[in-house]
């Protein structure tokens, strides 16, 4: 609903992901790919043709492994995506400060690509295609994309419309937060990610993106990025906030 032309109720989702708790196991990996309809990667693919909404890097900083998912990290009023893509098929929703792919605007030109300094966004090579049997057990929230588009991560978006559902079947005009968890926060064994409304200052979510040990990945670039880290590794977190890739 708009009110003066401005979104009602508007959020500002946001992540705080705990690089000491993350162990690098995977299981965020795989809930996203089960959740937003990833098809298992074709033959011969690797790290740049793969169609993975979320990996993990292995960084060593002085001896020190640690793990760190990364995708896309909803950057906000200065969203580099979003200013080259010449079909308008990137969005930030200013109701939810989630940066959206359009894949029905887009025509394959990559231009996003080259603009996001966290290579978090990846490119259909193949026509998706699963196993036999499993097409019927994909989700029917999200749309499965096409070969020839850009597609990134969305904070779990179905879930987002389906707890905006369950809020107006209710007679509500806010969701319930317990009822719009990602994929990836759900499927956390080490409870390393934090989700939620950073423009409620009691949220769990902005208490962990407020305190002195949390930063954002090439904080220099300014893109007023929504995914948050944190780390007690001093060296860790200076190299995460100022080198460019």
């Amino acid at each position: 609903m708009l009110r003066n032309g401005k979104p009602d109720q508007a959020a500002r989702y946001a992540m705080v992901i705990d690089l000491d708790r993350c162990t690098g196991c995977g299981a965020c990996v795989v809930a996203c790919a089960v959740e937003n309809n990833l098809p298992p990667s074709a033959p011969n693919v690797n790290e740049r043709t793969a169609v993975a909404w979320l990996r993990i890097e292995r960084v060593e900083v002085n001896g020190r492994v640690a793990f760190v998912p990364i995708m896309c990290q909803q950057c906000d009023h200065e969203t580099p995506c979003a200013a080259v893509c010449p079909q308008n098929a990137v969005e930030l929703d200013p109701a939810t400060g989630v940066v959206g792919q359009i894949a029905q605007r887009c025509l394959g030109c990559r231009y996003c690509m080259a603009a996001c300094p966290y290579h978090a966004r990846v490119f259909n090579w193949h026509d998706p295609a699963w196993p036999k049997g499993i097409e019927t057990m994909l989700n029917p929230a999200v749309a499965p994309r096409m070969r020839g588009v850009v597609e990134k991560c969305s904070f779990c978006a179905g879930r987002w419309h389906a707890a905006k559902e369950k809020a107006a079947a209710a007679g509500k005009r806010e969701i319930d937060m317990a009822d719009y968890v990602p994929a990836c926060v759900e499927a956390c064994g080490a409870n390393a990610i934090t989700f939620g409304d950073a423009k409620q200052p009691q949220s769990a979510v902005a208490k962990a993106a407020a305190t002195p040990g949390a930063f954002r990945i090439l904080e220099p670039l300014h893109t007023g990025s929504k995914v948050y880290y944190t780390t007690a590794q001093t060296p860790l977190r200076k190299a995460l906030k100022e080198e460019r890739s």
